[in-house]
């Protein structure tokens, strides 16, 4: 197959916080498919190594942890930052300080990240890529705390693109339902993904892969002009539910 079109990131070096598995290691392997060095970084290890990836221990919610590692990098073209997700967990379900780790994960630790990177991601002209959700621009029953977290990671790569502009890009990818080897738990087995799938207009789930080739174009030449974005991986959204409870149209 002709690939000759796909961006090329050959010499870059990435890093993919909490690429280790789902979504973060389809991310990982498009990189390192495009030709970048990829390293990944969370508290453990993958239980299955990606090919083509390196990884680092690093807690990404420990502040000095994280300048230490990107401080003995000797180069940085590339930040994806991917760590983060949570439980189902209804508001009144959990005290406040449960749902504040929630926000710490999922908005303070990438601009915590983000600030440790940022020298050599303006020596090199890089570009940091932030993977939002859907559930940050519609309601999240169940995940409100993750919501309010991605709502606010969208904004501050808006004005993260600003202050950095124009040494570093920085855009988001605002990604819809996946299906990773954990999406069960969320969407239940083979029949409850079919019928989570229906409700989206492409008729099936992302794979890590569809997000992986998304983050790879944002971070490459094809992209140099595109900053502050916020870029839709959701498939086509969801069918309004108006629509299927409306009687115009319905067959007697």
């Amino acid at each position: 197959m002709d690939n000759s079109h796909e961006p090329r990131l050959t010499g870059r070096t990435v890093v993919v916080t909490g690429g280790t598995r789902g979504v973060g290691a389809g991310i990982a392997r498009a990189f390192a498919a495009a030709g970048a060095e990829v390293v990944t970084c969370a508290r453990r290890p993958p239980e299955v190594p990606v090919e083509g990836v390196g990884f680092r221990p690093v807690d990404l919610r420990d502040p000095a942890a994280v300048r230490a590692f990107f401080a003995a990098l000797p180069r940085l073209d590339v930040l994806v930052n991917n760590a983060g997700g949570t439980p189902y967990r209804r508001l009144t379900d959990a005290d406040a300080e449960r749902h504040a780790r929630v926000i710490e994960l999922n908005l303070v630790a990438p601009l915590t990240v983000s600030l440790a990177a940022y020298e050599r991601l303006k020596r090199s002209r890089g570009s940091v890529v932030m993977v939002g959700s859907v559930s940050g621009n519609r309601p999240s029953p169940g995940s409100a705390a993750y919501g309010a977290a991605k709502a606010g990671l969208d904004s501050l790569a808006r004005s993260m693109a600003v202050e950095w502009a124009p040494e570093v890009r920085v855009n988001t990818l605002v990604v819809g339902m996946v299906r990773t080897e954990l999406a069960h738990l969320h969407y239940g087995g083979e029949d409850g993904i079919a019928d989570v799938s229906r409700t989206v207009p492409l008729g099936r789930l992302a794979e890590p892969a569809d997000v992986g080739a998304a983050a790879v174009f944002l971070a490459s030449d094809a992209a140099a002009y595109i900053s502050g974005a916020s870029l839709l991986v959701h498939g086509g959204g969801e069918r309004p539910a108006f629509l299927d409870a409306a009687t115009v149209n319905k067959e007697a």
